[in-house]
């Protein structure tokens, strides 16, 4: 039989009263810390603070420059003997030991609920200026938004900020954002809060002057002498003002003749975007499938996924015969239609719902992939394609795409770390 001396008693279990649940109407203070950042200082309030058998409400900590600012939200004291005097004389005297300044509100109950109508307001600007940010402040506010916090994503190769916003529907917020954002020459994204935002795990974009920042077609044009007049019909199908269908076979049939050996010399000149190898690796790191649809040619979306590491790839295809271009494509057209059909059945092959997709295009060709998907972005487009997306990136580094997906500069440091 055990010695019951040696068992130690058993410890009820803390049943905090009804009225300290958070958002009743109870005595709170918010204290507040602030001054040089060191190691220790949030250990050492919450330490300071056990004294008084607070309860924490909420928490808010943010770093700058290597200055602290510390917010916590607690209940009145509790524990015997002690009062919201000595907890705020306390409080202070730690504060002057560490060289910090402190200061102690009284109030009742929690922060106050946050509005319907909850998104994600993403600012990027090269450079952000103080004028962009108090206008686009101003904008949120006018449309019955509340800014709740707001917080840096990335300082390189583009200031991103995000604010988090309620009280505003998704919807009309963005539509007024966007005409801020014009007016400024500033981007601006606004998703809507909530699980699928990190959720979206399938990004598919268009290849010519999105993933690269050449057009295919024009430099197998410039190896058979026709480069200036495949240019103007690619312009003119890019604005929207020509069938692509048409285009595309108007364009191949130049290229007849050509020896098919050009293909390695043009797979050597395709330039990949800025950004376009970090924003690759940094989704492949954090769980995406990726892939690329192209109204160019297999004899190179082929090779970018084999280097690239991409998960899909569907794109044209030039004939050849006895070693030469016929001037004629085989199999089927991707086109505008065609695009959107390949991201659906992407989609449909990662097991990933549309709603939880990305796409990303320059051209009049991608807009029916970029409203097919669950977030459409328009990259260094036309302004056909700008209206009509549900976001636009203008600036010419392809991986700010990850800021409007939430993911941070530091995510993508680490990213960059990892893969060594």
């Amino acid at each position: 039989m055990s010695d019951a001396s040696q068992i130690p008693p058993a410890v009820p279990e803390r049943t905090p009263p009804a009225a300290a649940v958070p958002g009743d109407d109870i005595p709170t203070l918010l204290v507040k810390i602030f001054g040089k950042d060191r190691p220790g200082i949030t250990a050492g309030l919450f330490d300071t603070l056990a004294a008084y058998g607070v309860d924490v409400v909420d928490i808010e900590q943010v770093v700058t420059r290597g200055r602290i600012t510390l917010c916590a939200l607690v209940t009145a004291p509790t524990a015997e003997g002690t009062t919201e005097g000595e907890l705020r004389a306390t409080v202070h005297s730690w504060a002057d030991s560490l060289r910090l300044q402190a200061e102690i509100i009284s109030g009742r109950g929690d922060n106050r609920p946050r509005g319907t109508g909850r998104s994600h307001v993403t600012v990027l600007g090269h450079p952000l200026t103080a004028e962009s940010t108090a206008r686009i402040a101003a904008r949120i506010t006018g449309t019955g938004g509340n800014i709740d916090r707001i917080f840096r994503l990335a300082k390189y190769p583009v200031t991103a900020v995000e604010f988090e916003v309620s009280g505003a529907e998704t919807g009309p917020l963005r539509t007024a954002l966007a005409i801020e954002a014009a007016a400024l020459g500033i981007d601006v994204a606004v998703v809507a809060s909530g699980l699928q935002r990190r959720a979206q795990r399938l990004v598919v974009m268009d290849v010519d002057s999105t993933l690269i920042q050449d057009e295919v077609i024009e430099l197998f044009a410039a190896h058979a002498g026709c480069e200036e007049r495949v240019a103007e019909v690619t312009a003119a199908a890019m604005r929207g003002e020509l069938d692509f269908e048409q285009s595309l076979h108007a364009r191949v049939a130049l290229l007849e003749g050509l020896d098919a050996s050009v293909v390695d010399k043009v797979r050597a000149e395709v330039r990949l975007t800025p950004g376009a190898r970090t924003l690759i690796r940094t989704l492949k790191l954090l769980g995406y499938q990726v892939g690329v649809v192209s109204g160019g040619f297999t004899q190179v979306t082929d090779d970018l996924k084999e280097r690239l590491g991409l998960d899909f790839a569907s794109a044209n295809t030039l004939e050849v015969v006895d070693g030469r271009f016929t001037g004629r494509v085989v199999g089927e057209i991707v086109d505008r239609a065609g695009k959107a059909r390949l991201l659906r059945r992407f989609a449909q092959e990662a097991g990933v719902p549309l709603t939880q997709t990305v796409a990303i295009g320059d051209g009049a060709n991608d807009l029916d992939m970029l409203n097919a998907a669950g977030l459409g972005v328009a990259f260094n487009a036309k302004p056909v394609v700008r209206e009509a997306a549900h976001t636009a990136v203008n600036v010419p580094f392809l991986d700010t795409v990850l800021y409007l997906l939430g993911i941070t500069r530091e995510e993508v440091e680490a990213a960059r770390t990892h893969v060594g």
